[in-house]
């Protein structure tokens, strides 16, 4: 079993003994899990070193569990835990706003154990009957089973991406590839994909097809042909292969990225140009002669438009800004000079101060923020005053040690309490180079009770940055209520920045709310909200998702210098 394959057996613990209501231990199996599925390594490659004890949340119960699970491939614990439960009653926390609490009354008052059992409560209303829970619950119920219906079999664009990576450069190693790309929604960078497409151009592709079914992690072979096939790998994932000649590359990668309705447009022009446009090239209609296909660039050069990047070809606007010359200059990995939100193991994280600034330094940044918990978010062993007050001296001598290398900010992502007041006072708040202001707590409040709450904290004069504004994690939890645009021009009037938070599960702000950040002028902050020094590299999801929001270098915080950026912080809270 991989690294993967270990954590997913530990969040399921996790979760049963939350259901139990068994306290700490879920907490401590989590860590454990987050940072077996942040290794660089093979988790098998340290137990066989005997180093399982040295991963951070590790100790000796859960390395015997580890070793036990390599060994044979299960946990007898788990299995214990999974008969001691209804079947199908664990499935109740896929459901957003399902947690254990709310599962066992629902399965203890209504004799509700599985998803098609609390479809039927509650379309029948009998949720709302139960106490404590009422109808807006229940609505909230409802909408949550749309949303896993809706999710399907799915997957985060975080835990495709690398695998389609994973994939391309296996089949680069054997054998001479002479094209190869992602295609399809994962390479617009939508923040879910059904499936993973991939794309390769050769002229001789029989070889490629033999290598991509032989793929070590294939299940099984859905079908092999010479020009495609498709298989299931071992966490299930489909993965389909197309290949074309050299000459088509191009068209046939505009044409099996999409989107559907970008390429209708497309093809619209064509036809207004005398042009018919497909995945093997663009032809004159009349004569039949290919007239571009070898690349994408010449495919949009022959229909009069400059190249649309794949983030944003969604028929949205891109193609009008393309003929009038407006496509925004995209924010690039390049521009990335920092990242403001990172955890360390002062709170919930897995690696010192020390570590995420080595690891930041190896990134090539100019600076990193250290932004661990506030005191109210105890699960996460929050900060006291007075230990925030020896964190931000740990910073200062830190930064001592990485002299000219980097600037290290010491912050803090403060909680916003129900009342909209800040978890710490301004007595201590003044004394941080960087304020991440989120919300974690109350999410089931009324639209314009949760929006006074976030713009009170905007408005404080103390926040730089609100942290994952909407709160919603995908597939899990949905966005609490709140008055997006009324958000926003608080924070242009206070010159508070909006987060998108990389983690994949969040990408929060959305696009769509990236590019109503743009239009309302407010800056954007990228933050990976890393819990270990691995997790820094989810910075890539969040650039992905700037440019789906049509963000440019000039729209996000973290292309300023060093000089540039604590200038504006200081200048903010002056």
């Amino acid at each position: 079993m991989d690294n993967q394959g270990i954590a997913a057996v530990f969040y399921e613990v996790a979760d049963i003994l939350d259901l139990q209501r068994v306290a700490f231990k879920p907490n401590a199996y989590r860590r454990a899990a987050r940072s077996i599925e942040s290794l660089e390594v093979d988790i098998s490659q340290l137990a066989a070193e005997g180093k399982l004890e040295e991963i951070p949340g590790v100790g000796k119960s859960v390395a015997k569990k580890i070793e036990e699970i390599l060994r044979t491939g299960e946990l007898q614990f788990l299995k214990k835990l999974r008969a001691q439960i209804p079947e199908g009653l664990l499935g109740l926390l896929s459901v957003p706003d399902v947690g254990p609490k709310t599962a066992m009354a629902l399965y203890k008052e209504l004799g509700i154990a599985n998803l098609d059992q609390l479809k039927q409560a509650a379309l029948d209303h009998r949720v709302r009957t139960l106490k404590g829970f009422g109808e807006k619950t229940e609505e909230r119920i409802v909408q949550g089973l749309r949303t896993l219906e809706s999710k399907g079999g799915r997957i985060l664009l975080g835990d495709a991406l690398p695998v389609a990576t994973a994939y391309i450069e296996y089949l680069k190693l054997s054998g001479s590839l002479d094209l190869a790309s992602v295609a399809g929604s994962l390479r617009r960078g939508k923040e879910t994909v059904g499936d993973i497409d991939i794309l390769v151009g050769d002229d001789e592709p029989s070889s490629v097809m033999e290598a991509f079914v032989s793929y070590p992690d294939v299940k099984e072979i859905l079908m092999k042909g010479p020009t495609k096939s498709s298989i299931v790998l071992k966490n299930n994932l489909q993965v389909d292969i197309r290949a074309v000649e050299t000459a088509s590359f191009g068209a046939a990668l505009q044409y099996f990225t999409g989107s559907k309705e970008h390429n209708v447009a497309m093809r619209k022009i064509g036809l207004d140009m005398g042009l018919k446009l497909n995945e093997y090239g663009v032809f004159e209609r009349d004569s039949e002669k290919r007239v571009a296909g070898e690349t994408e660039e010449e495919v949009y050069k022959a229909l009069g438009l400059p190249f649309i990047p794949p983030e944003i070809r969604e028929n949205d606007g891109e193609i009008e800004a393309a003929r009038k010359g407006t496509l925004p200059r995209l924010l690039e990995p390049r521009h990335v000079r920092g990242d403001v939100h990172v955890h360390t193991n002062w709170t919930d994280g897995a690696n010192s101060i020390k570590d995420i600034v080595s690891t930041a330094v190896s990134m090539g940044y100019e600076y990193v923020a250290i932004t661990d918990h506030s005191q109210s978010l105890k699960i996460t062993n929050g900060l006291t005053p007075d230990r925030l007050r020896k964190q931000v001296d740990a910073v200062r001598k830190v930064e001592e040690e990485f002299r000219g290398k980097i600037k290290v900010l010491a912050g803090n992502e403060v909680d916003i309490r129900a009342d909209g007041s800040l978890d710490y006072a301004s007595s201590v708040l003044k004394d941080l180079d960087i304020v991440i202001a989120s919300v974690h707590s109350r999410f089931k409040m009324e639209r314009e009770e949760m929006t006074r709450r976030v713009v009170k904290a905007i408005e404080s004069g103390f926040v730089d940055i609100l942290g994952h504004p909407t709160g919603r994690i995908i597939g899990q939890r949905l966005p609490y209520e709140l008055d997006m645009a009324g958000v926003l021009e608080a924070a242009k009037d206070a010159g508070v920045s909006m987060e998108l938070n990389s983690f994949p599960e969040r990408l929060d702000l959305s696009d769509a709310h990236c590019r109503l950040a743009k239009d309302s002028k407010v800056k954007v902050a990228i933050g990976t909200d890393a819990h270990s020094k691995e997790q820094m590299g989810f910075i890539k999801f969040g650039i992905i998702t700037a440019r789906r929001g049509w963000l440019g270098d000039s729209d996000v915080v973290n292309t300023l210098s060093a000089k540039d950026l604590m200038s504006m912080l200081r200048r903010r809270k002056r």
